[in-house]
């Protein structure tokens, strides 16, 4: 079952609608989404999550295992593929288990 979007503002003051929980407001998060570099590459959600568990480039993200990424809220296969071809680009890989 689908829940009803609710319209939401944000503490910046842009106007939303969401159907869940979550307080993330679209319109700062495309703002502060960087151009270029490592977290460039991601969704608004698999970014948050890197950023909250500290990892801001690849020589970080190597420290993890796979099972570790994963069980953060926000990463998917989709993030885990992105990951692991920025790995393999900056010739490293993740924490063996």
């Amino acid at each position: 079952m689908r829940s009803e979007k609710t319209p939401r503002i944000c503490e910046k003051g842009h106007k939303f609608y969401k159907s869940s929980d979550c307080d993330s407001c679209p319109v700062c998060e495309a703002e502060r989404k960087p151009a270029d570099g490592f977290l460039s590459k991601f969704s608004a959600p698999a970014r948050r999550a890197l950023e909250r568990e500290g990892i801001f480039g690849v020589e970080q993200l190597s420290n993890y295992t796979e099972k570790e990424i994963l069980s953060l809220h926000g990463i998917g296969k989709s993030a885990l593929s992105k990951m692991k071809e920025a790995l393999e680009e900056a010739g490293l890989k993740f924490k063996n288990d």
